[in-house]
């Protein structure tokens, strides 16, 4: 049975559909990511591209930077997905979207690495088992993706 998972914004009129299982997940606790999320940190679930669609008008939003592109809902602003410049394979969604009942989802919640802590509020802690002052190396990138994978 094919993976088919749906989320959606606030107002829902922004539709997620995934068919990929994530190839990481991450908490971040820079501040761009804090005052977007309104939150201590940022859930993101990494997936392959091609296994989101993407159903609804989506705007560019947020910090804008020559290597990242925040997707919004227009109507009700939630903070739907991030695509990074050099990594269009990968897709960052917003996992919380998702049925967060859901065992698979709860999953997606989970962190695995978790970056930008200088930036943690002090009372914050995660279950990640990868932790970074700033961003990981992107030569340690591939092994992180590899032990992801190897947890299942």
């Amino acid at each position: 049975m094919m993976l088919q998972k749906t989320g959606r914004c606030r107002c829902g009129a922004v539709t997620l559909t995934v068919s990929a299982v994530p190839v990481m997940t991450a908490a971040c606790h820079c501040d761009g990511c804090k005052k977007m999320s309104s939150s201590a940190f940022s859930l993101t679930a990494m997936i392959p591209s091609e296994g989101l669609e993407v159903q609804g008008e989506v705007v560019k939003g947020g910090v804008q930077g020559p290597e990242l592109d925040h997707f919004f809902c227009p109507s009700c602003k939630a903070w739907m997905f991030t695509r990074i410049t050099g990594f269009e394979a990968l897709t960052n969604i917003r996992p919380t979207l998702f049925d967060t009942e859901d065992p698979e989802i709860q999953a997606w919640c989970r962190p695995y690495i978790e970056t930008m802590v200088a930036k943690r509020l002090s009372w914050v802690t995660t279950p990640a088992e990868h932790v970074f002052e700033s961003m990981p190396d992107m030569a340690d990138f591939s092994e992180l993706l590899k032990g992801f994978a190897e947890r299942g």
